[in-house]
């Protein structure tokens, strides 16, 4: 008799030791990815009990919580949320906090970061309603505004930089969606308006500037390829380069042309600066080639293609392609084959040769600050890397303000100051037209601002449309918003 009540007496003592582990186990080492599970409706709920921090621009509220009439206690609200969008994000009660600043930095809006502990603490002390950080932008709502006008109903991106600080001044993707329709307390409304954004085809939640499908850059990937020739000590701008209508491309079938099917200098040959300031292809192609795949992926890895970048949203990294044979280095050379990059990417170049060959880690947060606007911490300009030296920087710059002068970048400068400008017409997908591109800074001498700028599929503007038709006069709208 005692026997059979023992066995049964260890099996039940395992089994209540085992619920014991098993609840233990995930109260204490699951409970913050449960926590922080998407859609976690109990954790949703208790953060809406509390008053969120707003997102700040210029001082202004872009993104705050006010009270409401139900069991949820507070409602998000978007000021201006279209124009917005791309760096707030949303805040659901159903899909919670994502797409910007409100899921990067959740933990400060809704006070729960542990950078906010002693703060917290304070709270507790001294009786006040816990409420979660504002956090402040470095957004130029003035160039923000310029660059979504910019780029108008078409589809596209603008992302605007400091150059010395690598403070984001604009990012703007188009299309783009209002995070009010999404903040709704209406549960139904919510999830069909959430549908029908998913499965609108041209994508408008996805943040052209930073992810999505990257693009190919064209040839704005031309300034790599001028670094890494510069760097090598091989080239000088004055550097002589064939530049034929179109070269045989090796171990292929295949020619190349330039854009215009003409020569780029008398007797098929031209400078370096020249090359540049016309976009020549078929010396760049020739240049690549010289130069090989090895210099060129150097080149763009120091420039931080396959680096992971947070603004505290994550940047899709830029790549460019590996084991590549002649004729696929001589297309990534201008910017195809496999060469894939953010609008943020092709801008920070821009900014690096701007700021004398300094490449400013980019950061979309100046400050966090409470609810009185004290300021709880601050974000400091960095250093990322040093990718070219100031004596190629000082080239490029030139090279670029030539581009803008004289070259095919004309459509971008504004009368009373000196633009440095390269354009870029990327072939992707062959059934459509190109994309569009421009990059540059301004002004050259004193560089306040360097943007990148693309239009997909030719701005709808047809297949022949060409860069410096569309995207230039599209930079030069911002440019003067913000020099101006």
């Amino acid at each position: 008799m005692n026997t059979p009540i023992r066995k049964l007496g260890v099996v039940a003592s395992m089994l209540f030791c085992a619920v014991l582990v098993a609840a233990s186990y995930i109260q204490v080492v699951q409970a913050p990815s449960l926590d922080a599970r998407a859609g976690n409706s109990r954790v949703i709920n208790d953060g809406y009990k509390k008053e969120r921090g707003s997102i700040l621009v210029d001082g202004k509220a872009i993104a705050t919580s006010v009270k409401s009439n139900d069991k949820y206690v507070y409602q998000r609200q978007y000021s201006n949320g279209s124009l917005y969008a791309p760096v707030t994000g949303y805040n659901s009660i159903v899909y919670g906090n994502g797409g910007g600043i409100e899921g990067a930095s959740d933990g400060v809006l809704s006070g729960t970061s542990d950078s906010l502990f002693y703060r917290r603490l304070a709270d507790v002390v001294t009786g006040k309603k816990p409420a979660g950080a504002n956090v402040e932008l470095t957004i130029n709502p003035k160039i923000q505004a310029a660059a979504a006008k910019a780029l108008g109903n078409r589809r596209g991106a603008a992302v605007a930089l400091d150059p010395k600080t690598g403070a984001v001044l604009a990012m703007v993707s188009s299309p783009t969606y209002d995070p009010s329709t999404l903040a709704s307390h209406d549960t139904t409304s919510v999830v069909n308006m959430w549908k029908q954004l998913n499965a609108d085809s041209t994508q408008p939640m996805v943040n052209r500037t930073i992810s999505g499908n990257l693009y190919p850059p064209g040839s704005t990937f031309k300034l790599v390829t001028t670094a890494a020739a510069l760097e090598s000590g091989k080239y000088t701008p004055e550097s002589t380069l064939n530049g034929p209508a179109t070269i045989r491309l090796p171990q292929t079938t295949h020619s190349l042309p330039n854009d215009n099917h003409l020569p780029c200098g008398d007797n098929d040959k031209t400078s370096l600066t020249h090359a540049l300031e016309i976009s020549c292809n078929t010396a760049y192609a020739e240049l690549g080639m010289d130069l090989g795949q090895d210099k060129l992926a150097a080149q763009a890895k120091k420039f931080g293609f396959g680096q992971v970048v947070r603004l505290p949203m994550r940047v899709t990294p830029s790549s460019f392609p590996s084991d590549m044979n002649t004729p696929q280095t001589a297309m990534a050379a201008i910017g195809q084959y496999d060469v894939r990059v953010t609008p943020l990417q092709i801008a920070m170049i821009s900014a690096t040769i701007a700021n004398g060959g300094t490449q400013m880690e980019p950061h979309l947060v100046k400050n966090v600050v409470d609810s009185d606007l004290d300021v709880i911490s601050s974000t400091d300009p960095k250093i990322m890397s040093k990718p070219i030296s100031s004596d190629t920087a000082g080239s490029l710059k030139t090279m670029m303000e030539a581009v803008v002068n004289n070259g095919t970048g004309k459509l971008a400068a504004v009368d009373g100051y000196q633009v440095a400008g390269k354009t870029g017409t990327a072939q992707g997908d062959t059934s459509k037209a190109a994309d569009l591109w421009f990059t540059g800074f301004a002004p050259a001498n004193d560089p306040k601002i360097a943007l990148a700028l693309v239009l997909e599929n030719g701005g709808d503007q047809g297949v022949e449309t060409l860069a410096g038709e569309v995207a230039a006069p599209a930079a030069q709208q911002i440019f003067e918003a913000a020099l101006r």
